[in-house]
C-alpha cells in the first residue's frame, strides 16, 4: 500500500467520524429527527413533542439583527457607536487605570511606572492643540449641566452638535466657552421639546442668566435655529409632579392654558409663569390648594407674576374668585 493511499484512507476515516458526530440526531423522547434550533434562547428543541434536547448553546452569530440585505451590509462588530458628546467622537482608546494584567494579577513596580507614563502621554496626545482642548472642556461642561438637569442623552447629542457648529462658524470668538456651551444646551432642550427655563439653566451653569440669554439669541440667529415659542403645557407635568398634585389638577391646568391661549393672553408672557398660574388656579378649582409661594418656588417665578397671570386667566374663563 502506497503512502498516498494510506493518506486518502485516513482522510476518509476522519470525514466519516465528522459525519457521525454531525449526523442527524434524534429526540430521546419520541425518536423524531425534527429538531429545531431556537436562536433567541440558544436551545435545540424537538418540533414534535417540544422537548428541549440541548440548552445554553453558543451562538456564533452577530449580536445585532438585520431584516434585509442593506441592513446586513451596514452592520458589523466595530465597537461602541460614535458620539458627538466627546471631542474625538469616542474613536480613541483609553488605558485602564487599574495596575493589573490580563489575569487580574498585580504588576511589578517597574511596569506600574511605565503604565503611568503611557497614561500621561495618552491623555496628552488625545488633544493635539488648544482648539481640541477647548472643545473637550466645552463638551464636558455640557455633559455636567445635562446630568444636573436630568435631561436625556438625545439632548446632549443635539447640544454638542450645536456647539460644534458654533465653533466651526467661529461664533465663540470674544465669548466665554461656558456661555456658548450653556446656550447650546438651552437651545437643545427647546429643540427636543424638553424645555428648561433660563433660571434652571443658570442654576447649574457658571455664567449669569443675562449672558446665557444674550449668547443664545446670538447663536440662534447666526446658525438659523428655528425656535418655536415654548408651550406652557410642557411645564405642567413636571411642576405638578414636584408639587405632588393629582392627574385631575394637571388636566384642568392644561384646559385653562388652552382656553386662555386661544383668547391671546399668552402673547408676550413667560411660559413658566403662565403654566404656574394655571396650576395654581387648577389646584383651587380641584380642592387641592397650594399656596402661591409653593408654586412660585417650583416654577422659579415671583408670586406677583402668578397673581397677575392668575387674575387674567380666571377673568378670561369667566370664573369669579
Amino acid at each position: 500500500m502506497t503512502r498516498s493511499t494510506r493518506q486518502r484512507e485516513r482522510q476518509a476515516e476522519a470525514e466519516q467520524q465528522d459525519e457521525e458526530q454531525e449526523g442527524v440526531r434524534e429526540c430521546p423522547e419520541c425518536n423524531s429527527d425534527n429538531l429545531v434550533k431556537s436562536s433567541d434562547r440558544a436551545e435545540l428543541v424537538c418540533d414534535d413533542c417540544g422537548l428541549v434536547v440541548e440548552e445554553e448553546q453558543i451562538d456564533p452569530g452577530p449580536e445585532w439583527r438585520a431584516f434585509n440585505h442593506q441592513e446586513r451590509q451596514e452592520k458589523s462588530r466595530v465597537g461602541a457607536p460614535t458620539t458627538q458628546t466627546m471631542h474625538d467622537k469616542g474613536l480613541t482608546t483609553t488605558i485602564d487605570w487599574k495596575d493589573k494584567d490580563a489575569y487580574g494579577r498585580s504588576i511589578s513596580s517597574k511596569k506600574r511606572s511605565q503604565m503611568h507614563r503611557l497614561r500621561k502621554w495618552q491623555e496628552r496626545i488625545r488633544t493635539k492643540d488648544a482648539g481640541e482642548r477647548n472643545l473637550q472642556f466645552a463638551l464636558s461642561e455640557i455633559d455636567r449641566m445635562a446630568s444636573a438637569l436630568g435631561v436625556p442623552r438625545s439632548v446632549r447629542e443635539v447640544a454638542s452638535v450645536i456647539y460644534r457648529r458654533a465653533l466651526k462658524e467661529d461664533l465663540i470668538r470674544g465669548r466665554s466657552i461656558e456661555g456658548v456651551a450653556t446656550s447650546a444646551l438651552y437651545a437643545a432642550c427647546r429643540k427636543e421639546g424638553i424645555p428648561r427655563s433660563l433660571e434652571e439653566i443658570s442654576e447649574v451653569s457658571r455664567v449669569e442668566r443675562k449672558e446665557i440669554g444674550r449668547t443664545y439669541r446670538y447663536i440662534s440667529q447666526e446658525l438659523g435655529l428655528e425656535m418655536k415659542p415654548v408651550d406652557p403645557k410642557k411645564y405642567v407635568p413636571r411642576f405638578c409632579s414636584e408639587l405632588e398634585l393629582s392627574e385631575e389638577v394637571q388636566t384642568k391646568a392644561n384646559e385653562i392654558i388652552e382656553t386662555t391661549a386661544e383668547e391671546g393672553l399668552l402673547s408676550g408672557k413667560s411660559p413658566t409663569g403662565y403654566a404656574a398660574a394655571a396650576i395654581y388656579a387648577a389646584s383651587l378649582l380641584c380642592n387641592e390648594k397650594k399656596t402661591q409661594r409653593e408654586v412660585a418656588d417650583v416654577a422659579q417665578v415671583t408670586e406677583v407674576t402668578i397673581r397677575n397671570r392668575y387674575q387674567e386667566q380666571i377673568e378670561a374663563m369667566g370664573i369669579h374668585s
